[in-house]
């Protein structure tokens, strides 16, 4: 039996100095499980700047990781507080 709380990751990075950081830790992580399991490999997806996801996959081959990017928004994150609609006049 394996755990599946762990064989996905979210990472959320507001400080870009952390990015590599967190995101080696992450891969790191899951690898540790991988290795465990010895089914899976590790799919690393990048939903938006600063928004990544690191989960196990069996359309990843054992002891490979590969990346995907979901969104290619070159727009920068939103600032928190109150934005209206741009149609809105």
């Amino acid at each position: 039996m394996h755990s599946q709380a762990t064989e996905r990751l979210e990472i959320i990075v507001a400080d870009r100095g952390q990015l590599y950081e967190l995101l080696n830790d992450a891969e790191a992580v899951l690898r540790q499980v991988a290795m465990t399991q010895r089914c899976a490999g590790i799919l690393a997806t990048r939903h938006d700047p600063g928004h990544y996801t690191f989960e196990l996959s069996d359309t990843v081959p054992f002891g490979e990781t590969w990346e995907q990017t979901l969104s290619d928004r070159r727009a920068p994150a939103a600032q928190p507080g109150l934005h209206w609609p741009k149609n809105r006049r």
